[in-house]
């Protein structure tokens, strides 16, 4: 099979299963006339229309869906025959691109670089830190890592270090100066250290989220600083700048050394932390599949190590 052939096909296939010419160009990492001109190609080479077409859906024609009837077991096949042979020669290849917050790239990922190189030289990584959320499939990715909160729909996801607590807090002599705060409405009266995140539609700032009972709370808090790094609200709230809010893993050492104090505990419950996660399609590439095991299976060990430089505060 030519490989214009089998792009072609592999397109069809694609249309056909998302049922929607743009989240199949997604998929495939094509623009939407791209892939249309692709099926048009195809169409008119094999003399038969393939799909129903409107504004709103598309749908497979008779022909189409005798296609693909025959179409999904030869391409499995060959698939499988595909990655068989590259599994023989114990080279797995090619290029992954990731997209991964910049908490979960310090945790999870960084530490591993040279372990990933040596043990699979060529596969390449393309890694896109950003805080801000993307879908992947739109925006080209093959693999990306959030929070299980807000996992998209058919993903193949996989947690890499447990649940997850945000604690609210402060110095020792911030506390001595401002009292503790003892429900969320307080941290009105504080003065908090503010985080700038990179939300859908843009940066804001972000709204300090508590829990009690099944009762949720979100605080616009104020304060006399606002930091689009979150390392930076942790070295002033050890300055006694005011009240900050983090994940405890990070807190950890400063709130067992002294340094910090918690509050708002019993407001503060766990949720699901980090996932690595990539859509959920019949075929994967294998340099994708290998990262997402490499860090499910390293994870759990890089979640009870601070990441670099973590330990620079102190």
């Amino acid at each position: 099979m030519r490989r214009a052939e089998y792009a072609r096909l592999r397109a069809f296939m694609a249309v056909a299963e998302q049922g929607n010419f743009a989240r199949a160009a997604g998929e495939l990492r094509l623009s939407p006339s791209t892939l249309s001109q692709v099926i048009q190609d195809l169409e008119k080479e094999l003399g038969s229309r393939l799909f129903h077409r409107t504004t709103r859906s598309v749908s497979l024609t008779e022909g189409g869906s005798r296609l693909l009837a025959k179409l999904k077991p030869a391409m499995a096949a060959l698939d499988e025959a595909l990655e068989e042979a590259q599994g023989a020669d114990e080279r797995p290849y090619g290029t992954v691109r990731l997209h991964i917050p910049h908490a979960a790239l310090e945790q999870y990922l960084l530490p591993l670089l040279g372990e990933f190189h040596t043990n699979y030289p060529h596969i390449v990584l393309d890694i896109s830190a950003s805080d801000a959320p993307v879908n992947i499939v739109q925006e080209g990715f093959d693999v990306g890592v959030r929070l299980g909160e807000y996992l998209e729909p058919n993903m193949v996801a996989s947690p890499l270090g447990g649940q997850m607590r945000q604690l609210a807090v402060a110095s020792p002599a911030y506390i001595a100066k401002h009292g503790t705060p003892k429900e969320p409405a307080d941290l009105q009266q504080h003065q908090c250290i503010n985080w700038r995140w990179h939300q859908p539609g843009g940066y804001g700032l972000y709204e300090w989220e508590f829990i009690k009972e099944g009762h949720r709370v979100a605080v616009a808090v104020n304060g006399p600083l606002t930091v689009s790094h979150r390392y930076v609200g942790l070295a002033a709230a050890l300055q006694g700048v005011g009240i900050t809010m983090w994940n405890e893993r990070m807190l950890a050492p400063y709130i067992k050394s002294g340094q910090l104090i918690p509050v708002l505990e019993d407001w503060s419950p766990q949720f699901p932390g980090w996932y690595v996660y990539y859509l959920k399609q019949p075929h994967s590439p294998a340099a994708v599949k290998i990262l997402v095991r490499f860090l499910r299976e390293r994870a759990p060990a890089m979640s009870e190590t601070l990441p670099p430089g973590a330990h620079s505060l102190a």
